[in-house]
């Protein structure tokens, strides 16, 4: 496994976090949080505080792709 980095910033239930794959953002408060990660996919997680177990699911599958609009006809 290599190197990795990750930086948070806490501002309250607002969650900011800098890492080498880039910015994500989050809000909830301990066991529940809500955000986006750094490819654009919405998530919610739940934890158990203090244990490091987590259950994370993705939402929707990130960033429209150019052209993903359908055809008017």
């Amino acid at each position: 496994m290599g190197w990795s980095f990750r930086r948070s910033i806490n501002l309250g239930p607002f969650r900011i976090n800098i890492s080498k794959s880039g910015i994500s953002y989050s809000f909830g408060l301990a066991g529940f949080r809500t955000g986006v990660n750094a490819k654009g996919r919405k998530y919610t997680s739940m934890s158990v505080p203090g244990t490091g177990l987590r259950y994370e699911k993705t939402l929707g599958s990130g960033k429209k792709k150019k052209g993903s609009e359908p055809a008017e006809s």
